[in-house]
Formats: C-alpha cells, structure tokens, sequence
C-alpha cells in the first residue's frame, strides 16, 4: 500500500498484514509481559535489597538476624534505595499490560456475560488503582495508608479471581472448550491456594505482633511472598484464552476520505 505524504509529497510505503493492519501482535503477549515486568519488579527489589541491605530489610521492631533471616515484601519494595527504585520503575512497566487484561477479558466476555464482564473490567480496575496505592505508598511514607491500600487490593482480590473464574471458559472467540476446561481448573487451584496461604499468614503475623515471638516474621514473610507469586501466575493464565485476539495497530483514514 502507499500513501501520500502531505508534508514532503513523497508516496511512502507501508506493508499492511492480512486485514489491513500496519502491525499486528498476539494478545497472549499482554499477559506474558505482565508476568514478566511483575515478576521482574519484585524480584529485582530482593536480589538488590539482599545484596545492599541484607540485615537492615530483614529487621524489624522487636528482632533482627539470626532470629529474622528473610525480609517481607514491604520492607523488600519500600525500605530503602535503590530496592525501592528498582522496583517502582518496573512496576510502572506492568501497568499497562495490566490495564489492557481488563481490556481484553472484557472484549473476550462481553457478549456472553456482558454483567459479569462489566463488574469484572471495574474490579479489576479498582484493583490495579489500590495496588498502586501501596505501592507507592511504601509502608515508610505513611504506615497506614500502605496498610489500608494493601488491604483493600486483598479484599478485590476475593471477586476478581471468583468473578473471572466463572466467565473464564464465556469466551466466543476460542473454539477449544476442552483447553478452557483445563485452564479453568488451573485458576480454581492458584486461587485456592492464594486464599489459603492468608490463614497461616495472619497467624504468623500475630505471633510476631502480639506474642513478640522471634522468627514469626520471617515465617509470615514466606506467605507474604507466595501471596505475590500465586497473583501473578493467575493473572498469567490468560496466555490461553488472550491467543485468540490480536492487538493491531490500523492506518487512519486520509484527510479526503474523511471529508
């Protein structure tokens, strides 16, 4: 195809794919980089965090190495620098991959269950907005503010993975019911397990914080951490389901056939 350049008169060419699209990617790439960036962030945060600042992230108010060996997540992403910025310029990254999840599942959802697509595209909005929340919020910059944020993100978490469980296998544009059957089951077993591992959680978060016993928040650390894990692989099976679109980038119309 050409096209006629308006400021230097040339005819430029452009290389259009099938459908007239000027580029054209697979939507499994929106949660595939998701998990990356996220997964990056948090990671990124506890391999600098262990380097620089191994004793101070892994103190807390009442113990300190030995008895505390391995830091919790806000003290990982929040306490100090460069962990903490290391992990809120990848963090960053994962937003908009992020945003267009909600995007793509309501596209993917919309006809069959167009209610349920509808609450599930604002929870999960809601949800990014209050993980944003303490995140850059760090549990230093005000304490209960982090904690509020944090806490509702658990809270949204609860119908955005029930509500997504149910439409998950509502999609048109994937023929394979079988595929979606098993993918299903896969979110029904990374939920139970994030939901799981909040009893052992508090209870170890207690232990720490009211019967002072020493090791407890290392413990809870542990949960902490799976939390953040079984998030981002449920998040990541959308790989399945999201290789039936595209995301494609189209020309816009010329200036006479818009007039």
């Amino acid at each position: 195809m050409q096209r006629h350049d308006l400021q230097t008169g040339a005819l430029r060419e452009f290389h259009l794919s099938a459908g007239g699209a000027l580029h054209k990617i697979s939507g499994r790439w929106i949660p595939l980089l998701h998990t990356v960036f996220a997964s990056a962030a948090f990671l990124g945060a506890l391999v600098v965090g262990w380097k620089l600042h191994y004793y101070k992230i892994v103190k807390n108010e009442y113990y300190g190495y030995p008895d505390e060996w391995f830091p919790s997540v806000s003290a990982t992403i929040g306490d100090r620098y460069p962990g903490r910025s290391v992990f809120q310029i990848l963090i960053a990254l994962t937003a908009s991959p992020r945003l267009l999840l909600h995007v793509f599942w309501y596209v993917l959802t919309a006809r069959t269950a167009p209610k349920r697509a509808q609450a599930l595209f604002w929870i999960g909005f809601l949800r990014t907005w209050t993980c944003g929340g303490w995140v850059y919020v760090t549990s230093g910059d005000d304490h209960d503010m982090h904690d509020v944020m944090m806490i509702s993100y658990m809270l949204l978490t609860l119908p955005y993975m029930l509500l997504l469980i149910q439409i998950s296998d509502k999609s048109m544009f994937v023929h394979s019911a079988k595929t979606l059957a098993q993918n299903k089951s896969r979110r029904k077993l990374v939920c139970s397990l994030f939901f799981g591992a909040i009893p052992p959680m508090i209870y170890f978060f207690i232990n720490h914080k009211v019967y002072k016993i020493a090791g407890a928040y290392t413990t809870y650390a542990f949960f902490e951490w799976a939390l953040i894990a079984f998030d981002i692989m449920f998040d990541s099976l959308a790989m399945v389901e999201f290789k039936a679109l595209d995301l494609s980038i189209l020309p816009g119309k010329s200036d006479e056939q818009r007039d």
